[in-house]
């Protein structure tokens, strides 16, 4: 068994058990990152450590408002770069020349793209009418260590210049 076996071994048992100690909480994760790095740099089993993100929220950014304009821009658009890569493998598995290739994935992807996104956005609209990007973020983040590194891992991290 080699080293980099053993040491995810312990940290799977350890994680299992819930044999772990809290070196801290941080609000953000570059703090507790920073936890991490300082121990890396004095030669710790950084392996056995955890960071945990709590008290989760979902969070979601509106990026814009969605109109028919917008929808079919975004619904050809993506049908062309698909319709290109349909035309590149028509191009690789038939004897059809590259330019014909292109042009049918293009033209079809055009077509199919801008359909697609005119019946999704014509069974949405009047209830979703924006545009989002949403993401799960923590409100803490928590530095964990196997229990049976704890002491080590308090000793050098107060010895450390922060």
């Amino acid at each position: 068994m080699n080293t980099a076996t053993s040491a995810s071994m312990r940290i799977t048992i350890a994680a299992a058990s819930g044999d772990q100690v809290s070196l801290g909480s941080y609000p953000t994760y570059a703090q507790a990152q920073s936890v991490i790095e300082r121990l890396a740099d004095q030669q710790f089993e950084v392996e056995t450590t955890e960071i945990i993100g709590n008290d989760l929220r979902m969070v979601e950014h509106v990026t814009g408002r969605l109109t028919w304009p917008r929808a079919l821009i975004g619904g050809i658009g993506s049908g062309a770069w698909f319709g290109l890569f349909v035309g590149l493998l028509i191009d690789i598995l038939t004897t059809v020349s590259f330019g014909r290739a292109l042009l049918f994935g293009l033209v079809w992807g055009v077509i199919f793209g801008g359909c697609y996104a005119a019946v999704s956005y014509g069974l949405i609209a009047g209830r979703r009418d924006f545009t989002s990007r949403s993401a799960i973020v923590p409100s803490r983040f928590e530095v964990l260590v196997a229990a049976t590194h704890s002491d080590r891992a308090h000793a050098l991290l107060a010895a450390s210049p922060r």
